[in-house]
């Protein structure tokens, strides 16, 4: 999965397609604190340097696009 790109509008539409099953504690952290429960689950979040920290620690478990 390519790693998230600076989006022009400012806003990222993060979805959990990968289950954080045999991930590691942290990684499952960090999805938990991105907003994302279940499979599938999709949220909106700000695109900060922070969110994109965040979503490059975990982008094989999910796909960015923008909002």
């Amino acid at each position: 999965m390519p790693k998230a790109k600076k989006a022009e509008s400012g806003m990222l539409k993060v979805t959990l397609v990968k289950s954080t099953i045999g991930s590691t504690p942290y990684q499952k952290k960090v999805v938990e604190a991105l907003g994302l429960g279940k499979l599938n689950s999709s949220v909106v979040l700000p695109n900060s340097p922070a969110t994109l920290g965040a979503v490059n620690k975990v982008s094989h478990l999910l796909k960015v696009e923008e909002a």
